[in-house]
């Protein structure tokens, strides 16, 4: 299989990462709202425990959408997205020391992670707007660590819209794609 129809197909299959983006925008709004109304632990359990459940809900958004929830087995990309998948969760014990020195760095530590998490993306679905996703998380993340300070969960309203936001630029341009081609 050609690195073109491995990318052409995780683009159709994940409808450009549609469905992962939606689920965790809502993810990360339903955490920076337990840490406004709620509090910062209730907010970072919401995020931890909640990114457990990313991938199975993602699963089956894309099974209730009647089309197919994997990649083929012939596609190498699968093995890449799998490795992808878990470099969020294992660099996420980095959170355990930030939020020791300053408990307001969780969101823009989890930016940076996440951020960096969606680089390869970029390679995955052959689409650059993961990595202008990547850099704008990265760069929110960066920003509101030198500059903005005291405010725990702006961060987590920041990445969760983003990622609303993404989510339909990706869609988008898979639909564009379609359509061009049909």
């Amino acid at each position: 299989m050609l690195v073109e129809d491995a990318q052409r197909e995780v683009r159709t299959v994940f409808v450009g990462g549609f469905w992962g983006q939606l689920v965790a925008s809502l993810i990360w709004l339903a955490s920076a709202a337990m840490g406004v109304w709620v509090s910062p632990r209730a907010a970072i359990l919401t995020a931890v425990i909640g990114g457990f459940f990313l991938f199975p809900i993602t699963q089956l958004m894309l099974r209730l959408g009647g089309g197919p929830a994997s990649l083929s087995r012939g596609n190498p990309l699968g093995n890449l997205g799998m490795q992808v998948a878990f470099t969020l969760p294992l660099s996420m014990l980095l959170l355990f020391p930030v939020t020791e020195l300053r408990l307001s760095l969780f969101y823009p530590a989890l930016l940076i992670l996440l951020g960096a998490h969606y680089l390869p993306f970029t390679f995955m679905y052959g689409m650059r707007a993961f990595f202008v996703l990547g850099m704008i998380l990265v760069v929110s993340g960066m920003v509101l660590t030198l500059y903005i300070r005291g405010s725990f969960s702006l961060g987590g309203w920041i990445g969760g819209l983003t990622l609303f936001v993404f989510a339909w630029i990706l869609r988008a341009t898979v639909r564009a794609e379609a359509r061009g081609k049909g």
